[in-house]
């Protein structure tokens, strides 16, 4: 996920194409540290989005327009005054540091034609948009950085500009076999970190990326590496640099679990999953998504983890009470079971009981044990006895806790099932919480909650007289390779409609066998049996949207809709079956394709 130097190089390469001999028409600053620069070309109007936000630095073109405050910043207005209406005439990157220079020629007051450079560094916390004159002097800067606040480098007005040396790091493009090969043996560490270590532009994801290419091991120390090893990382090096020098990018994601986990300008094939191209729902996981630009991905990338990011601190309450309750009914349970383990011995105590009324004349007066043969088992058992009591008042004593055992076992029995019942349906809730994508499924999961009693419903409205809330949620829409729709509930109440209202009778029904998990619905539409590949297709799906995601096999349940019962009474999304069939597959769902 690294904004790296190649990351800049793509993006570069495409702004040259896009906005060079543009002029620039609008220049806005929507937030503090970001910029919004509006270019004319013949083939209609582009927008680059600058940001040096220090959690979140980035550059790239897109469509999207943001409001502007009412009043300009200083900043802002600086730019407008110097550059409204100037020509865009070149782009650039030094090297493959993370930073890009925009040289844009302008007329002064006097009418006299002027050049100045804005310059953007995408450094994490020390990144910045800076103001240059045509011999380096800052004009001004989005942020103003004081030798109080850095002692390498000011960035002020009237300073020099100059790029600080921080780090000892080469120029990857610039660096032969030779270099490469001492630059790695100088650093004792695993490889992949000796390769972005040593080089600029070149992130972690990337370095694995170039030993996995290499067929070396990335944890390998240097130390270990052989002259073959050496060879066959700087081939990937060297393809590496050939395909940046000459501008052949191939912006992609990988996804793992549902979620963007990296993104590159070259190909990630260390991901091992296959390929598509970029769609209109590119969420499901375990594949990599290409684009036809660096601008494109990042645009969808940032909003798909602004999405995720944003839900995941929505659900965060909702985890925290699934989580407690969980936690507590789990303490319930454990405490409840050794309890019941206590009771084992009852029925020995029924049997001493009727074992001392049936042989007790024959015990002697003050005895401390007596022996007598278990009718039951046909095999003599020594019974202890209290020697202060007959044989009588010990065999009452023997029932008594038979029967305060009895009880207990009785009681345990239904209290277990009711907290067991209660963490299987808290860990759905949980399950649920896992695969929430949009806000409207986090309200049908804390409705389900405020029906549980776990969440307090505002207003004190009963919860019996309560109207249920009419949420825009819907399951997931899959489309089998045979062509059969497949639909998947995200949340109990989802699983409960798509069984028992939306499936008819010979539509399949798929689930993980005794876990967490949606329910997963083919409509068979009228076809008799199903296509093989459309059972695994489902069963994939009721995999992946388990408990069971990532493991190299989940048992899946299958069955007919008509056979699957819902007790009167249960819980949302709690069924039973009596008859199906079963199969072990994995949770990879590359090949599946997403209704649109």
């Amino acid at each position: 996920m690294a904004f790296d130097g190649v990351t800049i190089a793509n993006v570069v390469s495409e702004l040259k194409k896009e906005l060079i001999g543009g002029r620039l028409y609008k220049i806005a600053q929507p937030e503090a540290d970001e910029l919004l620069l509006t270019i004319k070309q013949p083939s209609g109007q582009k927008r680059l989005l600058i940001s040096a936000e220090a959690s979140l630095p980035l550059i790239y073109l897109t469509e999207s327009n943001k409001p502007s405050p009412m009043t300009a910043p200083n900043f802002c207005m600086l730019l407008r005054k110097h550059l409204a209406n100037g020509r865009i005439t070149d782009i650039s990157q030094p090297g493959l540091e993370r930073i890009v220079h925009i040289g844009i020629e302008h007329l002064d007051e006097m009418g006299d034609l002027r050049r100045k450079t804005l310059v953007v560094e995408i450094m994490g916390k020390h990144s910045n948009i800076i103001f240059c004159n045509d011999d380096g002097t800052i004009i001004d800067s989005i942020k103003h950085v004081s030798a109080a606040v850095s002692s390498l480098r000011e960035v002020l007005p009237g300073k020099p500009y100059f790029v600080a040396q921080t780090q000892d790091k080469l120029d990857a493009l610039a660096t032969d076999y030779d270099g490469f090969r001492e630059a790695l043996a100088a650093r004792p560490q695993p490889a992949f970190k000796a390769i972005y270590g040593s080089f600029t532009g070149i992130s972690p994801v990337l370095a694995q990326e170039l030993c996995q290419e290499a067929g070396v091991d990335g944890d390998f120390p240097t130390a270990a590496l052989t002259e073959a090893d050496y060879e066959n990382l700087y081939r990937a090096f060297d393809a590496m640099k050939t395909a940046i020098l000459e501008e052949r990018f191939t912006p992609n994601i990988a996804y793992t679990d549902g979620a963007p986990a990296e993104f590159c300008a070259l190909p990630l094939t260390m991901y091992g999953y296959g390929r598509r191209e970029a769609g209109p729902d590119s969420r499901p996981g375990g594949y990599v998504v290409l684009y036809d630009s660096m601008s494109a991905l990042l645009e969808h990338y940032y909003a798909e983890k602004n999405v995720l990011t944003r839900i995941r601190q929505k659900s965060a309450d909702l985890r925290r009470i699934v989580q407690t309750a969980l936690e507590r009914n789990v303490k319930k349970y454990d405490l409840q079971l050794r309890q019941m383990k206590d009771t084992e011995k009852r029925e020995t105590y029924r049997i001493y009981g009727e074992l001392l009324n049936t042989y007790g004349y024959s015990a002697q007066p003050g005895a401390k044990s007596f022996e007598a043969l278990n009718y039951y088992t046909n095999e003599n058992v020594t019974i202890p006895l209290d020697p202060t009591l007959s044989a009588t008042e010990n065999a009452k004593k023997y029932f008594d806790k038979y029967g305060k055992m009895k009880r207990t076992y009785e009681a345990l029995s239904e209290l277990t099932k009711e907290v067991k019942e209660e963490i299987v349906h808290l860990e759905s809730i949980s399950n649920a919480l896992d695969i929430a994508l949009y806000e409207e499924d986090l309200a049908q999961i804390k409705e389900e909650l405020t029906q549980s009693d776990y969440i307090r419903r505002k207003g004190g409205a009963r919860k019996d007289g309560a109207k249920k809330q009419k949420a825009a949620s819907k399951p997931f829409h899959y489309i089998s390779s045979d062509g059969f729709h497949i639909y998947v509930g995200k949340n109990n109440f989802q699983n409960d409609e798509l069984t028992f209202k939306f499936a008819t009778g010979n539509d399949w029904w798929f689930h993980a066998k005794q876990q967490p998990g949606s329910h997963v619905i083919v409509k068979a539409e009228n076809a008799g049996e199903l296509p093989d590949r459309t059972f695994e297709e489902a069963a994939r799906l009721a995999a992946y949207y388990s408990k069971g995601r990532g493991q190299e096999k989940v048992e899946i349940d299958y069955v007919q809709k008509k056979h699957v019962k819902k007790p009167n009474g249960a819980k949302p999304g709690f069924v039973v079956y009596y008859t199906n069939y079963s199969m072990a597959i994995d949770s990879d769902i590359s090949g599946i394709r997403p209704a649109e």
